[in-house]
């Protein structure tokens, strides 16, 4: 397992995200991207996983599929991606890194409106 430190994690993810292609980026509207290390107990149930499972990452708020004329003056979609789980599923920098741009497609497709059984349709699992 690599070890980095919160700012180079920080770093990756935000590569990831100037990695994604121009036309996805001009997409992320009102959403913000952040990291923490571990999921909370209330994140963990929020998604129906039981204690002692890893959450690599996490979408919360509503998808551009979903959003009507209505949709205003709300919070900004939240995507969290956890450092101390994608590290503990890692052996290698390498894969953290391949990790970490997986997570961040993963989640972001989630802000898309791509359910999870979708990407498993596409083999993105």
């Amino acid at each position: 397992m690599s070890k980095f430190s919160p700012e180079e994690f920080e770093q990756l993810v935000a590569q990831a995200l100037d990695d994604l292609p121009e036309f996805f980026q001009q997409k992320l509207q009102n959403i913000e991207v952040v990291v923490e290390l571990w999921p909370t107990r209330a994140q963990l149930q929020a998604v129906g996983m039981k204690p002692g499972r890893l959450l690599l990452g996490l979408y919360q708020g509503v998808p551009l599929t979903k959003r009507t004329s209505h949709y205003g003056l709300v919070l900004p979609d939240k995507v969290t991606i956890f450092q101390g789980s994608i590290e503990r599923v890692c052996r290698t920098p390498e894969q953290v890194v391949q990790q970490v741009q997986h997570t961040v497609k993963h989640e972001l497709a989630h802000h898309f409106g791509i359910s999870d059984d979708r990407l498993r349709e596409l083999g993105a699992y």
